[in-house]
Order: structure tokens, then sequence, then C-alpha cells
């Protein structure tokens, strides 16, 4: 069962795992939860390693109180704040997939003092703008508009996923891709070649946008969204290794 950190607005479940530091934080993706795959093998792999680990799910998101539909990106990013501040001690490694690792680099710009090192895995930094925005037609951003919200399919679920118009507003607000982006610790990118949720292009623009002296990224050739075989899951652990 997870235990609950009690914030003013809600109620955010996490697992924890005491150990050495810098601990491990794992911020994950739009609509998923702390029970995923990489999740639990970034658990397992500090808890073989003595490391310290927080997994937790943002408001809206799997245990944790809230409506999905009520949430957006100032949000969720301040729940990670809130457990990054609350949960851990001293610097973190971030590792931040799809969503969560344009949460992670938010959590960066306003707090780097606590950040040791960070790991995008398919990291989508303003999607809400170029994938979401970008891509709707004239009669979805008329819905957004009048209706409030979008209804867009899902490759992962048969219910649609909802796009609100207050998640695409206030992601304006949170756009790093606009704006200076410094990363003055160790940073490492993992996106796969066959990825049809993040385009390689993502990966590339994020490389060239963040100003720091030590960012890489690695492409994988094959690999999809999910990020999970065995070999992807052993080159995110040999990431942590490096930027910890």
């Amino acid at each position: 069962m997870p235990q609950y950190l009690k914030t003013p607005d809600a109620e955010i479940a996490y697992h924890k795992l005491e150990g050495d530091g810098p601990g491990v934080v794992f911020l994950g993706g739009f609509k998923s939860d702390m029970e995923g795959t990489k999740a639990l093998f970034l658990q397992d792999w500090a808890r073989a390693n003595g490391r310290a680990f927080l997994r937790f799910d943002y408001t809206g998101h799997g245990a944790s109180s809230g409506d999905f539909l009520d949430g957006c990106i100032g949000d969720w990013a301040r729940d990670a704040m809130d457990a990054v501040t609350a949960l851990t001690q001293g610097p973190q490694v971030l590792v931040g997939s799809s969503m969560g690792g344009w949460i992670s680099l938010l959590v960066a710009r306003e707090m780097p003092a606590r950040v040791a090192g960070l790991v995008g895995i398919a990291a989508a930094p303003d999607f809400t703008e170029d994938s979401m925005w970008d891509g709707f037609d004239a009669g979805q951003r008329r819905d957004l508009q009048e209706k409030g919200r979008v209804e867009l399919p899902s490759d992962y679920s048969d219910a649609p996923y909802v796009i609100t118009r207050k998640l695409i507003e206030d992601g304006r607000w949170h756009l790093v891709l606009r704006q200076p982006l410094s990363l003055p610790f160790p940073v490492r990118f993992l996106q796969g070649t066959a990825d049809t949720d993040v385009d390689m292009s993502v990966a590339l623009r994020l490389l060239e946008h963040a100003e720091g002296g030590d960012i890489h990224l690695t492409l994988v050739k094959g690999a999809d969204h999910r990020f999970s075989t065995p070999e992807c899951l052993a080159l995110v652990a040999k990431m942590v290794d490096e930027v910890s």
C-alpha cells in the first residue's frame, strides 16, 4: 500500500526506499502511474544497490487524490516539487519518462540545488503546445475553445484522451524550449528511433537547446515510446549510474 503526502490541495501517493544518496526520483508520464515497468525496475535497481528511491503519482493519476481532467502541467510540476522537498534529502537524480521528462526539467529549473543529475526517457517538453495544439485541426481547436475539451484516440486504451483547454493554456506558462534552459549537472537523454509518440526531432531540439557542460543524447534504434525492453531498462540503469 502506498503512503500519502498531504499538501494543502491534495494527497500524493508514493512509495519510498531508504538508502544512500544521491537518491533517485522517478517521474512518470501523462496519464500513467507509479506502477509502470520503468518505475518498478528502478525501485528494484535502487534496492539492489542500496540507493534511496522515490516514486509517486501526480494528482489525478494512480492512487493520488484528484480528477485527472482537473489537472495541468503546473499542478503536476508542483506535485513533483512538493514530493522532492518533503520526501527526499539532498540532491536527487531525476528520472523523467515522457511528460515526466518535461516535469523534471521544470523541477530542475525551479530548484537546481536539489538536482544531482537528470535522465530523460523519451522526454516530451512542451508537448501540449508543439504536439497537441499544433496538431489540432480547425474543428478541434474550435471544440477546445467552445466546449473546453477535445477527445483524441489513444494507442494505449479504448477510452480516448480528453484534452482540456486548461491543460493547453496552462502548458504555455511552463514551456522550456522558448527560453534559456540551464542544466548545470550531468544529463542523459534517451530516445528510441521507433517512438511514434515523441519524435526524434524533439530529443535533438532539446539537446541543442539545453545549456550545460555534461549533456548527452543516446538514440536506440528500434526502441519505442515505452522504452521498457530488458536492453532499454539496462541502459536506463547505466545512465542513472553515470549521472550519480
